[in-house]
């Protein structure tokens, strides 16, 4: 279904919060939010390891590379080859981070990222080879960092921060779970790190910015909970999850409009418009920021896919609820980013096909699980792997996703 954004349809968003639909996974996503239970009752125990990665993977990893089976081969060895598997890493920590929205330099923005992959990447190495050397490696670098970095600082501190703090929950969610030799008052050390210093500012969102920023943020906030064993802000992820993701990723449901993202002032039709790049006309899978760049979009895809992820090996299937949307977000980016001619509707014309390594995830689940026809992701899957890391907050998923555990 195609919809096209005119200035007839000012009465419409006059009451889209209400009237926006209710097929499909779309629909006023404040009241769907309202209208379900606590997403996990009171005092249920999280699942460990369980950020992204779950035991069962951890397993079938480690399996299929010792019997050298592809794409896992490949994947290790980019992994094992790249610069953070590297046993003599140093970690560069910073007291305060400071990361600016310009062209001004910054402090610590790509060391903290880098030695936050380093850390997690030094314990996929560790649960895959046994060599205790990388688990040392990685808590050495993560208790840098606990031990030095107190604040975020500038106009990308919110970004930054959840990107870094993706990686250091998902790192020390497997040290804490397959290592017994991190010492206590190390672990602790690190906990208050993510707890004071990274949750405070990755919890709130950021409702008026690209929902780039508000979706990596609910996945940083997701990913720590779970390593904190804090329900409160598992259950703050998925609210931002269940009301952010309809309002980034276009589905016809939804109704003549895409759903405004939640809290927002962004309430007319032109200011969507603006919001959305400029985009006009609404087909299914489209995003916010489709017509900006597809490297945004991607992002985008993977902290959805991480957090479905993440919720599914605690039990709670968001997967369920996005499926459609998620299937169709990532074909339409996917059959654009290998090459299909963009017709004129679409950002007029010209997209910039710039996708990262993202789409492992969201595929293990909808094809490998689900057994959803999804040929061009299938494609471009196949043809980016092994799909290694951004160095921003995703990392090593052929690895450990190439297939459903």
């Amino acid at each position: 279904m195609t919809v096209v954004l005119t200035a007839a349809l000012t009465a419409v968003l006059m009451t889209v919060t209400t009237a926006c639909g209710s097929s499909g996974d779309g629909g006023d996503a404040a009241a769907e939010v309202a209208a379900r239970p606590d997403p996990r009752p009171s005092g249920a125990a999280f699942a460990h390891p369980g950020v992204l990665v779950g035991k069962a993977q951890l397993t079938a990893a480690r399996d299929h590379v010792a019997r050298k089976e592809e794409p896992w081969l490949s994947a290790y060895k980019e992994m094992s080859g790249s610069k953070y598997a590297d046993l003599d890493y140093k970690a560069k920590p910073y007291a305060t981070v400071e990361c600016p929205p310009d062209t001004r330099p910054g402090q610590g923005c790509v060391e903290e990222r880098e030695d936050a992959i380093a850390a997690y990447t030094q314990a996929l190495l560790w649960n895959v080879t046994g060599k205790k050397a990388h688990a040392d490696k990685a808590v050495q670098i993560m208790d840098a960092w606990s031990g030095t970095v107190k604040r975020h600082t500038e106009g990308n501190a919110g970004l930054q921060t959840a990107w870094a703090a993706t990686s250091w929950a998902k790192a020390a969610e497997l040290m804490q779970y397959t290592y017994d030799g991190w010492p206590d008052g190390e672990e602790l050390k690190f906990q208050r790190m993510l707890r004071d210093v990274y949750l405070p500012v990755v919890e709130p969102g950021s409702a008026d910015f690209n929902g780039n920023w508000d979706l990596v943020m609910a996945d940083a906030t997701m990913s720590a909970a779970v390593y904190l064993n804090d329900q409160a802000a598992f259950d703050k992820a998925v609210h931002h999850f269940r009301s952010r993701v309809p309002a980034y990723f276009y589905l016809s449901s939804d109704g003549p409009l895409p759903v405004k993202p939640e809290g927002s002032d962004i309430d007319t039709p032109a200011e969507l418009q603006r919001y959305w790049f400029g985009q006009k006309t609404f087909k299914d899978g489209l995003s916010q920021e489709t017509c900006r760049n597809f490297k945004h979009a991607s992002y985008s895809l993977a902290a959805t896919s991480h957090m479905a992820e993440t919720a599914w090996h605690q039990g709670l299937d968001l997967y369920g609820e996005v499926k459609d949307r998620l299937a169709a977000a990532l074909e339409f980016h996917s059959k654009y980013q290998l090459g299909a001619k963009a017709p004129s509707w679409l950002c007029g014309g010209k997209v910039q096909r710039d996708m990262g390594p993202d789409t492992e995830v969201g595929l293990s689940h909808l094809q490998g699980r689900l057994k959803m026809e999804m040929p061009q992701t299938r494609k471009l899957t196949q043809k980016q792997r092994p799909e290694g890391t951004d160095d921003l907050f995703v990392a090593w998923e052929t690895l450990t996703h190439a297939t459903a555990a």
